[in-house]
Formats: structure tokens, C-alpha cells, sequence
């Protein structure tokens, strides 16, 4: 491989992983119009493609609040067993047509249940459609291997009862934990008993921190819920003063020295207004100062992107290289929340193979 720009062509052959998707920010817009019809809710538009601009002239605004927002619409399609099987089913599906080999996927079971599902009945549909698109996605020469974050919504009271789910079906494809939602003024800490449990069942977690809430969110995450990952982490630049010089502040240099992931999202940050621009966005500037930074989709209806998309934005905009993408992408495989044998058996059998043989 050379040290050289690649086309986009070549970028969705390549092997992919992504860390950082909610399930509820990927459905297909057909699908949401189609199921909106099914249980009778209105939608902005009926036409798959005008929904699907309207999502990311929405998520555009600059607000985190709002963008959360835009959400209202995918759940209301997702209280059903039936909506529930296929919009896992169809993540696996779209993930392997993007070329991604390892996934984890998030969502919170506790805003599923407006239909009368249990938080169980939730965890198992998804389950299950999860497992019916790996078998797809296997059965047509893309195999893909996703595994499932539970989220607990941080500005409500049910984030134990999320935990204890992720424990439950720790062996059915529920990989680890996550809390989500709103970041300004519901800080992790608020649910430590939660964190402290997860840690005694020795099931990992990551934490939303450092996007709409600097470095407090981060430190608290870290240092005192004990997360492995940190969801986004763009405000981790706040502890270096400055990037060009790299000399990193104690948090900072905590985070880079023990290798902690950042699961970074560049063009929802730009529509979050946590980042300025793809070009300037912290993910270029931490990746050269050693920071473990992964690469990833968030929300791909309400950001209007791919991990094909993100690769091309980060070559044609921040000049990254093949290179620069085969590192995230073995970052990602690094600090995925499955065992280190599966980890290891994908970089050098899947990732590494993949890069080589695309180029």
C-alpha cells in the first residue's frame, strides 16, 4: 500500500467496523414510510427520498436537542415485534452492503414499549432480527458480525433496569451497555449504581460524553463510572490547549496513554455543531497525536451518511489515506466489546487480508 488518497470505489470495498450506530437513527426511509402506514403515524412526507432529505435538512440545525428530536418518527415505527424484526433484520443487511465486518449497535429498549412489548420482548425481537440478517448477509458472500449496546436514556429513571437487561443477555448477543440521550445536565455520575453494577458482572460499557458537554462529561465517564469507551470525545481537545504542539492536559494524556477509544462521528458532529468541518474536525488532529480514534456513523437516516461516505468526507477533505482508514478501522476492531481472540481472528484474518487485497 502507498501512502496516497484512495477513490471512493475502492473505500466500499474495504473492510469496515463501526462502533457507534443506533438502530433508531438507520432505519430505511421505505421502510419508515411503509410502517408508518402499517400503525397509522404521520410522517413529514410520503416519498421515501423527500423523507429522507427531510431528515437531514432537520438533523441540520446545530442542535443536539433538536436532532434528538427527529427520532420521534423512527420510534413511533418501532413499538411493534414486527417493526422491531425488520429494521434489525435490514441494519445487518445495509451495514454488509457497506462493507462493514464487525458492528455494535445501540439502542434503548426502554422507548420500544409504548406498544405494549415488554423491555424482554424488546431485547429478543431485535435478537432475532439481528440474527436473521447475519444469516442473510452470511448466505450472500458478506458476512458481517454485529453485536448489540443496550442504552439507558440519561435524563430518565429506568437506566438500571437497561442494565440489568444487558446483563441478562450478556450471552444473546448483547455485548455491552451505553447511556444516551441529552448530555447537558444529566451527567453519568447520576447513574453510578448502574456503572457499578455492569462492573461487578464484568459487562463493559461506553458512555456518551464530550460533545454537548466538555471535559466535566469525560472526566465523570472515566474516572468515575468506569467506562471503557467514550461516545464522540470531541471535547477531549479541550485539554489540549494546542493541538498543533500536542502537549495534552492530565485527562487528555489519560485517555491517549491507556488507549481509551473515542467513537468519533464527524458529520453528526458538524450537524450537532459539536465540530466545524469535516477538515477541522478533532478526529484528524488526535488520530496524529495517537489518540485511539475510531470512525463512525451515529445515526445513518438523520445524517444522511455511510461509513463509505465518512471514509470518502475524511480523504477528500482532511487527506486522509488508505492508511489512516485501515487504522481506524483496526482501532475499532481493537476496542470492540467482543473477546480479544474474536478481535485478534478479525483483524488478521478479515481487516488486514481486506485492505490488502482491495488495493
Amino acid at each position: 500500500m502507498t501512502a496516497s488518497p484512495v477513490d471512493t470505489a475502492t473505500i466500499r470495498r474495504l473492510p469496515k467496523a463501526v462502533l457507534h450506530d443506533h438502530l433508531d437513527g438507520g432505519l430505511r426511509p421505505a421502510t419508515l414510510v411503509e410502517l408508518a402506514a402499517e400503525v397509522g403515524h404521520t410522517l413529514p412526507t410520503t416519498d421515501p427520498d423527500e423523507l429522507a432529505a427531510w431528515y437531514v435538512e432537520a438533523a441540520n440545525s446545530g442542535d443536539l436537542v433538536r436532532y434528538i428530536a427527529t427520532f420521534e418518527h423512527t420510534l413511533a415505527v418501532l413499538q411493534t415485534r414486527e417493526g422491531l424484526l425488520r429494521a434489525a433484520e435490514e441494519y445487518v443487511l445495509d451495514l454488509a452492503e457497506d462493507g462493514v465486518v464487525y458492528g455494535e449497535v445501540r439502542y434503548a429498549p426502554e422507548l420500544n414499549v409504548n406498544g405494549g412489548l415488554t423491555l424482554p420482548e424488546v431485547v429478543e425481537a431485535v435478537q432475532e432480527g439481528l440474527a436473521a440478517g447475519m444469516a442473510k448477509a452470511a448466505a450472500a458472500g458478506t458476512p458481517v458480525r454485529v453485536g448489540t449496546l443496550l442504552c439507558g436514556m440519561r435524563m430518565f429513571d429506568r437506566v438500571r433496569e437497561a442494565a440489568d437487561l444487558a446483563v441478562a443477555f450478556r450471552d444473546a448477543g448483547v455485548v455491552g451497555f451505553d447511556i444516551a440521550g441529552a448530555e447537558d445536565g444529566f451527567p453519568p455520575a447520576d447513574h453510578l449504581a448502574a456503572f457499578e453494577h455492569l462492573r461487578s458482572e464484568s459487562v463493559p460499557f461506553t458512555i456518551h460524553a464530550g460533545e454537548a458537554h466538555g471535559l466535566p462529561s469525560i472526566h465523570q465517564a472515566l474516572q468515575v463510572c468506569g467506562a471503557q469507551r467514550i461516545g464522540h470525545g470531541v471535547r477531549i481537545t479541550d485539554d489540549i490547549p494546542d493541538l498543533a504542539a500536542g502537549k495534552l492536559g492530565r485527562l487528555a494524556g489519560w485517555v491517549r496513554d491507556r488507549r481509551i477509544a473515542l467513537e468519533m462521528c464527524p458529520t453528526s458532529n458538524l450537524q450537532t455543531g459539536a465540530a466545524t468541518s469535516i477538515a477541522e474536525h478533532p478526529i484528524t488532529a488526535l488520530r496524529d497525536l495517537g489518540f485511539r480514534v475510531t470512525l463512525n456513523t451515529d445515526n445513518r437516516l438523520v445524517s444522511g451518511t455511510t461509513m463509505t461516505r465518512e471514509m470518502s468526507l475524511l480523504v477528500e477533505e482532511a487527506g486522509w489515506t488508505v492508511e489512516d482508514l485501515r487504522t481506524v478501522t483496526v482501532n475499532a476492531v481493537k476496542s470492540a466489546f467482543i473477546p480479544f481472540d474474536e478481535r485478534k481472528a478479525l483483524i488478521e484474518d478479515v481487516v488486514l487480508p481486506g485492505y490488502a487485497s482491495a488495493l
